[in-house]
C-alpha cells in the first residue's frame, strides 16, 4: 500500500510541475532569512512568527539563535511545534563551523560541531544546513579535489545526521567564491546528495557571471538567497551591508530567475539581507516587504 501512496504522490507532484510549467507560473516557495530581521534583537519564537505573519512558506533560522532561544529556557520542541503550528517549514540553517579548514585539527573540532548544529537543526524539524567556506576565507590555492574530499565526509555525517549539507560560495572568500568552484566541488564530491547553496550577492561579489548557472543541475539546489545589490559601492568595495531588497537594485533579476527555473530549480527563494538601514525598522515591515518584492521581481521575470 505504501509504495502505490508512493506512486501516486508522485504523479500528482509531476502533473501539478507540469500545470505550473504549462501557466509559465514557476511554482517557487519563499523563506526568510533570519539575518534580514537579525538587527531587530527578537528570539527564533518571535522571528518565527514576524515570517509566518507577513506570508512566508518557510525560514532559515541561525544556528545562534537556536542556541539562544534554549539557553534561555526555551526547547527544540517548542520550536518545531510553533512552527508546524504556523505553517512554516525549517528549509536550511545557517552555521559557521569551520569544516572547510586546511588545518586538520581544526577540521575535526569543525565536524564535530557541525554533529552538533545538524543536531539541533533535526530537533526542529530542519533537513539542510549551510556548509559555506568558513575557516578558508583567507587561505589560498587550496587543492579543490582536496576540499571535494571533505564535502564528501561531511556529506556523510549529514545523512548519518538526516541533515543535508549545502555547498555554499562566499564571493568574498579566497576559496570557494565562483560558482565554477563550487560545482568543481560539488561534482568531485562523488555522492548523489551532494548540493549547492547559492546568492544573489555572493556570485556578484565572487566575479562570476550569472550566465553560469545555466550549467548547473536546478535539481540540485533547493534553497537560492534572494537579495539585490546597488551599483556603487563597485564589486571590489561591496560589502554585505549593502545589500538591498530584489529588485531594488542593478542585479539581472530577469535573467537570474529564468536561469534557474531553465535548469529545473523548484526550490525556495529565501531573502536574506544584512541591510543596517532595514534592521532599524519593524521586522514584520520588513518581511512584509521582502516578500512583497521577491513576488514583484518573479512577476516580471515570467511575464
Amino acid at each position: 500500500m505504501g509504495g502505490v501512496c508512493g506512486v501516486s504522490a508522485m504523479k500528482t507532484l509531476v502533473a501539478a510541475e507540469a500545470a505550473s510549467e504549462a501557466d509559465g507560473a514557476p511554482g517557487f516557495r519563499y523563506a526568510l532569512n533570519m539575518g534580514t530581521i537579525r538587527g531587530q534583537g527578537l528570539d527564533l519564537a518571535r522571528e518565527i512568527d514576524v515570517a509566518a505573519d507577513a506570508g512566508y512558506d518557510a525560514i532559515e533560522p541561525w544556528l545562534g539563535a537556536i542556541r539562544g532561544y534554549v539557553e534561555k529556557g526555551g526547547t527544540t520542541a517548542d520550536l518545531k511545534k510553533r512552527c508546524e503550528d504556523r505553517g512554516i517549514t525549517v528549509e536550511s540553517a545557517i552555521g559557521f563551523a569551520p569544516w572547510m579548514s586546511p588545518d586538520a585539527g581544526q577540521r575535526k573540532a569543525a565536524f564535530e560541531a557541525m554533529r552538533s548544529d545538524m543536531d539541533l537543526v533535526a530537533r526542529i524539524g530542519g533537513t539542510r544546513i549551510a556548509a559555506p567556506p568558513a575557516g578558508a576565507t583567507s587561505a589560498e590555492n587550496l587543492d579543490l579535489a582536496e576540499i571535494a574530499q571533505w564535502y564528501a565526509q561531511l556529506l556523510e555525517l549529514g545523512a548519518e545526521m538526516g541533515v543535508r549539507p549545502q555547498l555554499e560560495l562566499w564571493g568574498p572568500s579566497k576559496t570557494l567564491h565562483r560558482i565554477g568552484e563550487a560545482a568543481h566541488v560539488a561534482a568531485e564530491a562523488g555522492r548523489d546528495d551532494a548540493c549547492l547553496l547559492l546568492d544573489v550577492y555572493h556570485i556578484y561579489k565572487g566575479g562570476s557571471d550569472f550566465t553560469g548557472l545555466g550549467m548547473l543541475n536546478g535539481r540540485r539546489m533547493f534553497v537560492f538567497h534572494m537579495n539585490d545589490y546597488p551599483a556603487d559601492p563597485s564589486r571590489e568595495n561591496i560589502s554585505d551591508a549593502d545589500r538591498v531588497y530584489p529588485g531594488d537594485g542593478v542585479a539581472p533579476m530577469g535573467i537570474i530567475l529564468r536561469t534557474l527555473y531553465e535548469t529545473g530549480f523548484r526550490g525556495v527563494l529565501s531573502l536574506e539581507l544584512f541591510n543596517r538601514e532595514y534592521w532599524k525598522q519593524d521586522a514584520t515591515a520588513v518581511a512584509k516587504t521582502g516578500l512583497a518584492k521577491m513576488k514583484a521581481a518573479v512577476e516580471r521575470a515570467f511575464s
